[in-house]
């Protein structure tokens, strides 16, 4: 049995709460940590290039990540 006081789950009283959706500032914060995340990934092995170390395939496979993250 239900209480008066309690909505029933297909009454439509309320939306679900939304993660992320409702909140600009939530959204910038993590926009901007992701875009950071992505730049140091970059740099690490562009540094070592820079240096005259050849990449790896481990180091073109990070820059490829880092490069589909910053994008995405």
């Amino acid at each position: 049995m239900s209480r008066p006081s309690e909505a029933s789950p297909g009454s439509g009283s309320a939306p679900p709460p939304q993660l992320f959706g409702g909140c600009v500032s939530c959204r910038f914060v993590c926009g901007t940590g992701l875009l950071l995340a992505a730049t140091w990934l970059y740099q690490g092995p562009r540094n070592s290039m820079r240096r005259g170390i050849p990449p790896s395939m481990g180091t073109i496979a990070q820059i490829t990540f880092a490069l589909s993250e910053r994008r995405g």
